[in-house]
């Protein structure tokens, strides 16, 4: 009777509580599931720091590269310059002024350039440039010039160029006749004031020194070079020119010109030899002409074959 009564779970049943083992905790706490979702999380989040540091390198590299781009494109800054930078002393020279507009969003006006006042030019000459006028400022000289036009007693001491526009990324050119260049001087230096439209002055007033840095804003130089020597001065002896040519006697002295005729050379007498070694080659060539013409006779007509027959007979004679 007490056997009928005993609990389901003494029969061999089991118990509830014992069937989900799947849900019990692991020795660390956390349940598989919950370790799944971490790891998966995990994953998630390395990737997606692995991605932004990647598109983060990406951006670098490329706004590195963007900025090499621009400075690779961007032209190295120009400078007003005299051209050709090199004259001979005391010649009569035309140079040009070149000058660049360097602003990127203002344009050149006005151009003013300052001639050097220790050596000053006795002549300046300029030439018109279309849409500019020029003005020129002289001054009085301590010390006057003496030139072969004779005494020079004002020089130019400034040269103004306004009314026109150069744009950015263009340059003009003013050219600039001056002489006679001095020549107890190896440079010319020209202080130039550059107006923008904005109201912006850039002075090209540096001077360069040796063994310097070349300066920011240098002025334009003009190098003086050793002026060649004349022809009189660099003769030899004999009186002939570098080139070898006799000179010519002066007009004003009929003896030296009579003399100097009696020495020329007979018209056609500096000929004759020429004549002669022309004929001699004439006469060889026709020697060899001939000797060649019976040569060849010969061979066209061997001595048994010859229209006389043997011993001069005819050609019956032997029938």
């Amino acid at each position: 009777m007490s056997s009928s009564r005993m609990p389901a779970s003494s029969a061999g049943s089991v118990p509830p509580a014992a069937a989900p083992y799947a849900h019990l905790p692991h020795a660390s706490g956390t349940s598989r599931t919950s370790r799944t979702s971490r790891a998966a999380r995990t994953h998630r989040t390395y990737r997606t720091t692995g991605l932004s540091r990647l598109r983060r390198r990406a951006v670098t590299v490329a706004a590195l590269a963007g900025s090499a781009v621009v400075l690779a494109a961007v032209p190295a800054f120009a400078h007003v310059t005299v051209q050709p930078n090199t004259a001979p002393k005391g010649s009569y020279s035309t140079v040009n002024f070149k000058v660049p507009d360097e602003e990127d969003h203002a344009k050149t006006v006005r151009i003013e350039v300052n001639l050097p006042a220790d050596h000053p030019i006795a002549s300046v000459s300029l030439q018109p440039v279309p849409g500019w006028t020029a003005q020129v400022t002289t001054v009085k000289l301590a010390t006057p010039l003496k030139t072969d036009d004779g005494t020079v007693s004002e020089a130019v001491s400034k040269i103004t160029w306004s009314g026109g526009k150069i744009q950015p990324g263009q340059f003009q050119q003013f050219p600039v006749s001056f002489g006679p260049l001095p020549d107890n001087t190896d440079t010319l230096t020209f202080k130039t004031l550059q107006t923008y439209d904005n109201g912006d002055i850039v002075r090209w007033i540096d001077i360069p020194q040796a063994g310097q840095p070349e300066p920011d804003h240098p002025a334009p130089a003009l190098t003086l070079t050793v002026a060649p020597a004349s022809g009189s001065g660099s003769g030899s002896a004999t009186g002939s020119t570098p080139t070898g040519t006799p000179a010519a006697a002066p007009a004003s002295d009929p003896k030296a010109g009579t003399a100097a005729n009696a020495n020329a050379p007979i018209p056609g007498e500096g000929n004759d030899d020429t004549a002669r070694a022309l004929g001699v080659a004439g006469i060889v060539l026709g020697i060899a002409g001939v000797a060649f013409g019976v040569f060849a006779g010969r061979r066209r007509n061997p001595a048994g074959d010859s229209p006389s027959g043997p011993a001069g007979g005819s050609p019956g004679a032997s029938a």
